[in-house]
């Protein structure tokens, strides 16, 4: 049995096939946002609750509590905050947690908020079978179709996960945006294989991210590190930096993470922050994606 070739081994055409499977194309970025704004402000959160203990078939109160503060407590204080400050947000949540929390889900419709879709019950993508990842994802979006009343235009990949298949599903299932990929702090376009899509990427990052910097496993060695007030350092340096260039400030929280009493005022004073700009828009994720698609549009002659 011959050996599969290790990467130091491969040519051209393989390592160069990897690296073109998806790719970032055109940046989106228009000359003023929307009402002539000079930045865009995309806060998301994701609702995962109990399904990151279910997904690792850990079935004991003990995790699932964690979880269940997330809808219990959190999401409620979040959905206030956003309303006191007037920002539309989208929550990406798994369609497990959606079934367990339906309340929760036409709340975030109430209140002019987007839901996305963000797996089955947080599944690896990178561990399925093709037609296991297209028959989840396409489950987890009639599900929130039918909790909502909106189908869902946009999907982030649970963990941010992107397996080969996963922008062929996201095509075969005419979803119009992806926020998984980080290779730009401005939206662009998919490319797979050199074939521009028109699905729109609206990029994260882990700098951007709740979860990185106050995560705790109680067995292992994941430990908060960072305190919750160095938070708002970091992400008000990244939106100043994103409103002197007139670009994207993209977020991902997670209710049970950020949703504890120390960490939502942090929360507070970043929208205080920004609020307190002049030409600020604020959007979902799903409008965005069509204000940066409109750049793919070449103007009609005259306009």
């Amino acid at each position: 049995m011959t050996a599969e070739p290790q990467p130091w081994q491969w040519d051209e055409t393989t390592w160069r096939g990897h690296v073109d499977r998806v790719r970032a194309g055109a940046r989106l970025v228009p000359e003023s946002w929307p009402g002539g704004a000079r930045v865009a402000v995309a806060i998301s959160f994701d609702p995962d609750h109990e399904t990151i203990p279910l997904r690792d078939g850990e079935t004991r109160p003990g995790k699932l509590s964690q979880g269940e503060y997330g809808a219990r407590v959190a999401a409620p204080k979040v959905l206030a905050l956003l309303a006191e400050f007037g920002v539309p947000a989208s929550f990406f949540m798994p369609a497990v947690s959606a079934l367990l929390h339906p309340d929760e889900v036409t709340a975030y419709i109430a209140g002019g908020h987007e839901v996305g879709v963000h797996g089955w019950i947080h599944e690896r993508n990178m561990t399925l079978e093709p037609a296991a990842e297209l028959d989840l994802t396409a489950r987890a979006i009639e599900v929130l179709e039918k909790l909502s009343g909106v189908r869902p235009v946009g999907i982030r990949t649970p963990s941010w996960d992107f397996s080969d298949r996963t922008l062929a599903i996201i095509e075969q299932l005419g979803l119009g945006y992806d926020s998984s990929l980080m290779a730009d702090d401005e939206p662009y376009e998919l490319v797979a294989a050199g074939r521009p899509t028109g699905i729109v990427e609206i990029p994260v990052e882990w700098i951007r991210d709740d979860a990185p910097y106050l995560m705790m496993e109680r067995y292992g060695a994941l430990r908060p590190y960072t305190r919750p007030r160095a938070l708002l350092e970091i992400w008000r340096d990244e939106f100043d930096a994103a409103y002197a260039e007139g670009g994207l400030f993209q977020l991902t929280l997670h209710p049970h993470i950020i949703g504890h009493r120390s960490r939502l005022v942090v929360l507070r004073e970043l929208l205080a922050h920004i609020a307190g700009h002049t030409g600020v828009w604020f959007a979902t994720h799903a409008r965005i994606a069509e204000v940066a698609r409109a750049q793919l549009t070449p103007p009609s002659p005259g306009s």
